[in-house]
């Protein structure tokens, strides 16, 4: 093989081995954070609604048991606040079910109206009033709500939803299911003045895939 054969048989190597190298760290790039998640994309339905670190869903006033629910979100370390994360929560009503409106668009089809959102304030603090929802009719699920995170640098992604220590669907079998994805979601609701009051902190990447 002459010497420009081999040093054009050199360079086609290495060209294809960047290639390579290019393609393995695009598809890591590449791989979204949380993995996939349907219906995630519901936490950009609020419109024009300005977005506090405090919210009121549906049904509130004329609902019993009300519902506080509230929380601080963190950093990775666990320790460090975090302002304007975006949450979405959603849940059924006192029949276990995602009641819709014949208005209802998007999301709201099928996660119904009884839903809300949050963004963090300078301390990480966010607060929904709510009330407490019913398992589904079937009883084949713990009560629970559903919560989407969006950080202002990653794409949306779901966490462990908020389930209650004293529902007796929360059985053993159902707490062993359960990922801890952004820190546990087993609530202890407190009676005070009224109201339900439950404390659900968020970890942002714990147990959370592809998250950097």
């Amino acid at each position: 093989m002459g010497y420009r054969n081999a040093i054009g048989l050199l360079i086609l190597l290495v060209s294809l081995s960047n290639c390579q190298g290019q393609k393995k760290s695009s598809k890591k790039t590449d791989q979204k954070v949380g993995g996939p998640c349907e219906g995630c994309e519901a936490i950009f339905e609020y419109g024009d609604k300005k977005l506090t670190a405090i919210d009121t869903l549906p049904d509130f006033e004329k609902t019993e048991p009300k519902l506080k629910l509230k929380g601080i979100v963190y950093k990775k370390d666990g320790l460090t606040p975090v302002e304007d994360v975006i949450l979405y929560i959603y849940q059924t009503d006192r029949n276990g079910i995602y009641v819709k409106k014949e208005t209802g668009k998007g999301w709201g089809k099928i996660h119904g109206y009884i839903r809300g959102w949050a963004k963090t304030d300078k301390k990480g603090n966010y607060t929904f009033y709510t009330f407490r929802p019913a398992a589904y009719p079937n009883r084949m699920a713990p009560e629970h709500i559903h919560i989407t995170v969006k950080e202002p640098d990653k794409n949306e992604y779901y966490i462990d939803g908020l389930v209650f220590d004293d529902d007796p669907l929360l059985t053993q079998k159902e707490r062993n299911k359960l990922e801890n994805r952004g820190g546990s979601g087993i609530v202890k609701p407190v009676f005070k003045d009224g109201i339900l009051t439950v404390n659900r902190n968020i970890i942002l990447g714990a147990n959370i895939p592809n998250y950097e």
